[in-house]
């Protein structure tokens, strides 16, 4: 079934506005940018769009949507260590490629609750999830909230994307030493005591 006008043009307009994000600064595009690059007119854009804003939340939605492959992994039990490296590592290499769009992902204009959003799929509620397979496999401590916890370590790994994204350098080493130091802890370790 082909796709109605109104669908061409919704993927025409978020093709163009996620070319013209990688290019420049959301706040720097326009939405005459958008349109242009999407050879559509303005008024096409805002009827189906309320800002170059909106635009660019549906374009992270797509991304936090994307998790199906993941989902397959939490359901085949896959160990929980090297789950959220890949998560995390494949969500870092999209925030450098898209740093605009990372720098609105990682910095909300409203504060992330306890409870990630019920009625959409997002990236605290896939973390939530590889936490829990977690405290199910034993390697994930039971005596506190999967949820709690997964704010913890999205805390820490937002900051270090932010500050990345501000120039900082980054690697996967940067992903196993955050990883390293929320699942062990900052407390001392057995060979600090000595």
């Amino acid at each position: 079934m082909r796709p109605n006008r109104t669908e061409r043009s919704r993927h025409l307009i978020l093709n163009a506005a996620d070319a013209i994000f990688r290019e420049m600064d959301v706040a720097s595009a326009t939405v005459e940018d958008i349109a242009q690059r999407a050879g559509l007119t303005r008024k096409t854009v805002y009827n189906l769009f309320a800002s170059k804003e909106d635009i660019a939340f549906q374009l992270i939605a797509q991304v936090e949507a994307n998790n199906s492959a993941y989902r397959t992994l939490i359901a085949e039990n896959t160990d929980v260590r090297g789950l959220l490296e890949k998560v995390l590592l494949d969500s870092a290499g999209w925030c450098l490629a898209n740093p605009s769009l990372a720098r609105l992902a990682l910095s909300p204009l409203n504060r992330p609750t306890l409870e990630p959003p019920i009625d959409r799929p997002s990236f605290q509620k896939l973390v939530r999830d590889i936490l829990r397979l977690g405290q199910d496999q034993g390697v994930i401590r039971r005596d506190d909230d999967a949820n709690f916890m997964s704010l913890v370590l999205l805390g820490i790994y937002g900051q270090a994307m932010l500050t990345a994204l501000s120039g900082s350098a980054f690697s996967d080493n940067d992903i196993h030493h955050i990883l390293r130091l929320v699942l062990e802890g900052i407390g001392t370790s057995p060979d600090d005591r000595r």
